[in-house]
């Protein structure tokens, strides 16, 4: 079986069953099936609002390539700090120095200062973070 395929959007059923029919969901075992399996999500989530069929055969599908993923390709997080986790959550959403200053209602020098180390995060800090990035305020925390 090749390593990828294409799926037309336009052509993606309706119906858990018949999808099943076109890619049986099964563990996955190797990065073969992994991308297969990434491509069938890609698109159905290209393809606009799912049926109810299609919606349950998407987080089926997901939840095997968590499961792969995190046998197979686990992210070894043990080295990020608090302040690691801010730098790349406000590089995933644009954020700079100033922005996090804001955020915090803190003077706008002070991003600066928080994101070099200079300054520690209060705990009004950490939740304002937990709630802006909609994660646990723990992620902050060395």
């Amino acid at each position: 079986m090749p390593a990828t395929r294409n799926h037309d959007n336009a052509k993606l059923p309706g119906r858990f069953e018949d999808l099943v029919a076109q890619m049986p969901p099964r563990a996955i075992v190797d990065d073969a099936q992994l991308e297969n399996t990434i491509e069938m999500i890609d698109a159905l989530m290209a393809s606009g609002t799912l049926t109810k069929g299609q919606a349950i055969y998407m987080e089926t599908l997901v939840q095997l390539v968590q499961v792969y993923e995190s046998t197979h390709h686990e992210i070894d997080i043990a080295d990020l700090t608090g302040l690691d986790s801010l730098k790349h959550l406000m590089g995933e959403n644009d954020m700079n120095a100033s922005d996090l200053a804001r955020l915090l209602g803190v003077h706008a020098s002070m991003g600066s200062k928080i994101l070099k180390g200079d300054r520690a995060l209060t705990v009004d800090h950490l939740r304002k973070l937990a709630v802006r990035f909609r994660v646990s305020p723990q992620l902050f925390i060395d």
